[in-house]
Parts: C-alpha cells; sequence; structure tokens
C-alpha cells in the first residue's frame, strides 16, 4: 500500500492505494508549516483505511516547498564564488530584454547580492585546459570572509567548470574542511553545460533553497517516524521521476516545478487509457493554473525553464538549467481575488490561500475570490465542498462580491459574479494559446485534461474559446497530482556540454560522452537505494552550424560503433523536419548538450484506480439554479453524483455533475459520457451535434 501527496496552495491532496481500495482526501495547507497539514492527513487518511502507518510500503511526495522558497525570496542566506572578472554574470543577465519597448523594463532580481559574490583567480578554457591554477591563499582569503559573513550556504560557479571541474572540486574541498557547515552546491555537478547566466543561476538557486528543502524534509521524516512509517520516502522532480530524499537535499532545484509535474504523468497516463495521444494538460487548484502538453503520447519537456516569469514572456524570470516537464503557471485559481481597476474587473494573480480563503469559507476572507463567484453562480454545491467536509456561506460571498465589483460598476449580484468567472477564463485562454498555438500546436487536433478542484469547473469554456474538440474529466480528477505521482518511477537525468561535430568520425567521441555520463549516473542511482536494473534513454540537443537554437533529438539505443553518428544526424534531421518541415542534408550537424537517462521500473500498488461501475451510496439526482447566458441566466439544471454514473451513461448539457474533490460543468449543447474506466469524456459545441 503506497500513500501519495501533493502540496497546493489552497489544499493538500491525498490518495492512499492498495489492499483497502483507493481513499482520496484533501486538507486545507498549512501555509506557515506545510509539513503539519501533511502530517494531520496523512493521519486522519490512516484513520480513514484503519490501518497503521507501518503498513504503507512507500509514500510519494509532491511539493512546491522549494518553488515558494524562490518565489517568495525566503531562502538562505547565500554566496557565490566566481572567477576573477566574472561577478557580475548573474547581474548582467542576457541583452535581449523580454518587453523591447518597455522604458521601465524590470529584470528579475537576482537571488544574491553583488556583495555577496566573491572572486578568486583560476581560469580554464572552453575545452578544459588550464589556463591560470587556482590561487590558493586568495581562496583562503575568500573563505574567510564567507565565514564571517554568517552564509548558510555557497554556490561554486567557476568559468567553463562543465568542461574541466577540478578547480571547483579544490575549492570544494577547501570549503568542507575549513566551513564544514556550510552547504555547497558545484555548477559542475548541478549543471555541468555552458552558458554561464543560466548554469551559474541554476547553482545560485540550488544553493539559495538547499537549507529550506534541508530542514523541511528532515522535519517531515522524523514526523513521519514518530507516526511509525519506516519505509522508503519519494519526492517528484521536475522531469517526472522519483527520487530519494537524500538526492533532493543535495540538488533540490530538480524538485521545483514538483506536484506539477506529477500532473502531468497523471494526465498522460489518462489520454492513453482514451487513446489519445495529442493532448493540453490543465490543472487549476485554489492558486495557480498550470497548463503542459502531451505530444505523440509523450509529455512535453523542456531542457529548461524559468521561475517566475513576468506575463508569461520568456526571459523575464530566473533561468534553471536544468529538464522539466513543459509548463506554465499563472496566479489563476480558486482563491485570486477579485477586484476593480478603472472601471474593470480584474482576478489573480493574488490569492486568499488556505487561510483566510474564500469569503465562502468562513474564515475572516473578506475579498471575493473566483470560488466565491462560482457558489453565487450556482456551479458548486454549499452543502457538499470537499465532500461535505466544508460548508460555503453563499449568502456571505454575495454580499463580498456586491460590495466589491457590483456596487462600483453598477451591477448586479449575478452579473457581477459572471464577470469575475469570465475574467478567470480569459487570463486562463491567454496562457493556453501559448501552450498551444504559439508554441507550434493546432488546438483542434487536441484533447484538453482537466483536473485539480477548479479544472473540471472550467475546462469546458476554454476548451470552446479554443476549438478543442474534446475535454476528458480523468477519475479523481480533484487530486490528479497525487494520483500522477503513483505513476511515476525513479529516473535520474545526467547531462554534460560538449560541441561536436557529427561527422564520420565523432563515433569515438560520443562512446566517451556517454561512459562519463553513465559513471556518472551509476553514482547517482546509488544514493537513491534502490535495487533493480535501469532502463536507458539516450538524448541530445543539437543544431545546424551557425544557427542559436537546438532542438531534442533521441539517439539509437545500443552500441556506440563507428557509424553511430551517421544514425544519429539522420534522427536529427527527421527531428527538424518535423517541427519545421524542412532539412538540409548537406549542412553540418552540432551537437552541444548530451543527456542519459536512467530509470528504474515504478513500483506499482495492488490497489486499482480504474472505475468499477456507480457506487451504492451515491446520492439522488437533484436540481440546482445555475447561470448559463446560452439559457438567458439563472436556470434549473440536473445536479447529478458523479459515483452514480455508469459506463455509456450520456448527460446532455447543461447539467452539474459533483464528486468529492470537483465539480464538472456541463454546458449547454456539450455531450457527457462515462468511459470504460470511468473518465468524463465531453464532447464540444459543434462535435457534439455532428
Amino acid at each position: 500500500m503506497r500513500v501519495a501527496f501533493d502540496i497546493g496552495g489552497t489544499f493538500t491532496d491525498f490518495v492512499l492505494q492498495g489492499d483497502v481500495g483507493t481513499l482520496t482526501l484533501k486538507v486545507p495547507t498549512s501555509q506557515a508549516e506545510p509539513a503539519e497539514a501533511v502530517l494531520a492527513g496523512f493521519q486522519r487518511l490512516l484513520a480513514d483505511a484503519e490501518i497503521s502507518a507501518a503498513s504503507i510500503t512507500g509514500i510519494l511526495h509532491g511539493t512546491t516547498v522549494a518553488t515558494n522558497a524562490i518565489i517568495e525570496r525566503k531562502g538562505a542566506a547565500t554566496a557565490l564564488l566566481t572567477t576573477h572578472g566574472f561577478r557580475d554574470v548573474l547581474l548582467i543577465g542576457r541583452q535581449k530584454r523580454y518587453e523591447t519597448y518597455d522604458l521601465y523594463m524590470n529584470k528579475p532580481a537576482p537571488l544574491v547580492r553583488r556583495r555577496d559574490i566573491f572572486e578568486i583567480e583560476e581560469r580554464m578554457a572552453h575545452d578544459g585546459t588550464v589556463l591560470q591554477n587556482l590561487d590558493d591563499a586568495m581562496l583562503d582569503a575568500v573563505i574567510d570572509r564567507v565565514v564571517e559573513g554568517g552564509y548558510e550556504a555557497i554556490a561554486v560557479a567557476l568559468l567553463h567548470a562543465y568542461a574541466n571541474p577540478t578547480h571547483e572540486r579544490a575549492v570544494r574541498d577547501r570549503l568542507a574542511q575549513r566551513a564544514p557547515n556550510l552547504l555547497i552546491s558545484l555548477s559542475s555537478d548541478v549543471s555541468p553545460k555552458f552558458r554561464e547566466y543560466e548554469r551559474t543561476s541554476t547553482t545560485v538557486a540550488n544553493s539559495y533553497i538547499k537549507p529550506v528543502v534541508t530542514r523541511y524534509i528532515g522535519h517531515l521524516q522524523k514526523a513521519l517516524g514518530t507516526r511509525g512509517f519506516r519505509n522508503d520516502l519519494f519526492i517528484m522532480q521536475s522531469n517526472g521521476g522519483l527520487v530519494s530524499p537524500d538526492f533532493a537535499r543535495e540538488y533540490p532545484i530538480r524538485i521545483v516545478e514538483s506536484g506539477p509535474a506529477a500532473g502531468v504523468l497523471m494526465c498522460g497516463d489518462v489520454a492513453a487509457e482514451e487513446g489519445e495521444d495529442q493532448v493540453i494538460t490543465f490543472d487549476m487548484g485554489g492558486t495557480t493554473a498550470k497548463l503542459g502538453a502531451i505530444d505523440d503520447g509523450a509529455p512535453a519537456i523542456m531542457p529548461s525553464f524559468e521561475v517566475d516569469p513576468i506575463h508569461y514572456k520568456t526571459g523575464s524570470g530566473l533561468p534553471i538549467s536544468l529538464p522539466a516537464v513543459e509548463l506554465l503557471e499563472i496566479g489563476a485559481g480558486g482563491g485570486s481575488i477579485a477586484r476593480t481597476e478603472m472601471g474593470i474587473i480584474q482576478v489573480g494573480p493574488e490569492s486568499a490561500g488556505a487561510t483566510p480563503g474564500p469569503i465562502c469559507y468562513g474564515q475572516g476572507g473578506t475579498r471575493p475570490t473566483v470560488t466565491d463567484a462560482n457558489l453565487v453562480l450556482g456551479y458548486l454545491n454549499p452543502d457538499y465542498f470537499n465532500g461535505g467536509a466544508m460548508r460555503l456561506d453563499r449568502d456571505a460571498a454575495a454580499v463580498g462580491i456586491e460590495q466589491a465589483i457590483g456596487d462600483p460598476l453598477n451591477l448586479d449580484c449575478g452579473a457581477a459574479a459572471w464577470g469575475i468567472h469570465t475574467m478567470a477564463n480569459s487570463n486562463m485562454e491567454r496562457a493556453m494559446r501559448i501552450v498551444s498555438l504559439e508554441r507550434g500546436r493546432d488546438p483542434r487536433r487536441y484533447a484538453l485534461v482537466a483536473f485539480g478542484g477548479a479544472g473540471p469547473l472550467h475546462a469546458a469554456r476554454l476548451a470552446r474559446v479554443l476549438g478543442l474538440p474534446k475535454v476528458i474529466i480523468p477519475h479523481g480528477a480533484g487530486v490528479g497530482s497525487a494520483f500522477g505521482l503513483l505513476q511515476a518511477e525513479p529516473r535520474i537525468d545526467v547531462s554534460l556540454t560538449r560541441v561536436l561535430s557529427l561527422d564520420k568520425d565523432a563515433g569515438p567521441a560520443i562512446a566517451r560522452i556517454y561512459a562519463e555520463l553513465e559513471a556518472q549516473a551509476h553514482g547517482d542511482l546509488a544514493r537513491l537505494g534502490m535495487a533493480g536494473s535501469p532502463s536507458w534513454s539516450r538524448f541530445a540537443y543539437m543544431h545546424y552550424a551557425g544557427q542559436g537554437y537546438e532542438i531534442r533529438t533521441d539517439l539509437p539505443d545500443g552500441e556506440i560503433d563507428d557509424g553511430y553518428a551517421d544514425r544519429a544526424a539522420e534522427m536529427f534531421h527527421d527531428a527538424y523536419e518535423r517541427q519545421y518541415r524542412y532539412r538540409n542534408v548537406e549542412a553540418e550537424i552540432e551537437a552541444v548538450d548530451w543527456y542519459l537517462v536512467a530509470s528504474l521500473p515504478a513500483v506499482r500498488s495492488s490497489g486499482e484506480r480504474g472505475f468499477s461501475g456507480p457506487a451504492a451510496h451515491a446520492r439522488s439526482r437533484a436540481e440546482r439554479r445555475a447561470y448559463f447566458p446560452e439559457t438567458g441566466g439563472f436556470t434549473s439544471v440536473p445536479v447529478l453524483d458523479r459515483s452514480g454514473l455508469d459506463i455509456d451513461e450520456t448527460i446532455e448539457g447543461p447539467a452539474l455533475i459533483e464528486e468529492t474533490d470537483s465539480t464538472t460543468v456541463v454546458l449547454p449543447g456539450d455531450r457527457t459520457t462515462i468511459s470504460p474506466r470511468g473518465h468524463l469524456v465531453i464532447t464540444i459545441g459543434s462535435s457534439a451535434s455532428d
């Protein structure tokens, strides 16, 4: 039996799967100390299942602790040690402006101040040749200043250390000897790739959050141990793989997009069950909405990503040069606060969170949110929110909306609530256009898999606006990311930069690269402490010589022989043609970054998430007045308990389908059926009438 839990900004989601079947739970997130909500929910889940912690064979965890520490700038006091003459790499960043014509554009604030950046004499060439030896006396003087400065962590990012890490390792050894309590991150370990700004930013971020993550994981492990849990704890990485707590402590930057990555994995699993290869994923919770993609049946993976971007603009956030599941995150969730600005309604990105929460929670919230609007519009059941664990105050929500939105804009309560709902959809529509159209995906060829507590409520309108023909609401959608954790497998990605021309003589050089990567991967796998033989896969980022942007290219498996470079070049031509409808077989090809992925088989629970038919305890069908502009406003519509629906049952919109952790809104003109796996499949608009 295994337990998965995912900490969100408003709720922490749990799934227990095993001999007792599948149990789900949502509890409010404790903002000040996230582990407290985890432990309370874990104890309640064990009580509901009538089992002890000792019977749990594994716990899988998705967390936003690392992300929040960066976004809120609540990491540790961190120093940066770099090569003499390169003190300002972080401050200069890249020349390209993310807003060309904005004269008041702000760059992302670095995680370390200039006064916290120290230089040492040494120099390495781009090919790893030592141009200037490390100055030991200068290093000792810098260490004295670091110790006096009271730093908790230090990042070491020396010029071209990706090509030769000997100087960085010498610095690490000296720091460990002179300042044993200092947490150290080397760029040659964290991100051994070229491009100084991105590599330095990634290494600094790793150091900045390392003390925070170390304390959090230590507290969580200790608390779980006192409750009798003695088995494996695994944490989700940004790339969709699981790692051990020790690995997460050493490389916390790898778990920055932990929870959202799990949700995309769940969508991939659901898409495969429903026979869909092209999917846009949509996760809307209490604080944020997150969008990703499944292309040709596999989650889209980016070689790097940005934390806390401004208005979704590339180059506006802090770059992290590590692979991650492709995601776009915006401040649009159920708790997003609505207000008026210059005579129009604005929603988010500020959130009411779990405390005080929306007005309808009755916990002191005074500003209206998207959840308040959805309650007033009749989409939410005030007596069955979170399976009846919370009762919502509709009257208080209506008063708050009237005072903050209705009165200033001279709107009645229903129109004001619809305005909030519409503006939230507009924000998410813009983000969905970026993920689909602006990244070369035709929405008409994609299905939308929607999950999270609020995702199923907004999904159909987003699909209708963008032309997606189908929406899939997974079984257990409200705790989708926690279900995704149960599908994940332990995985290690290792990479390095070696700029190499793919000519016919490149085979031996490629073999040496992958021998080095495999040795590194075996060392990382040892930290996982898991038995079993890994499966290996290779890929690289390549371009035609002279280009400044690379594309991912899967590489052949098997022996790296004299013909390997030719086979790799052909795979690059194919990948380039798929993306740009063009190939140039005469042009020289350069490979830049090389990757090796080691995956261990996932441990599966004995229970099944699958659908077993209508539940005997399903609530009887009812009706409720809900707002649908297509029918003229508030209309009496059927309300169905999802657990009482049978395979192949069809529901014509408008309708509301409730379950313990989410509500699905079916629009007029749409048709919903229940698939054999229990997923709701909504055929949108004109497609439904075909």
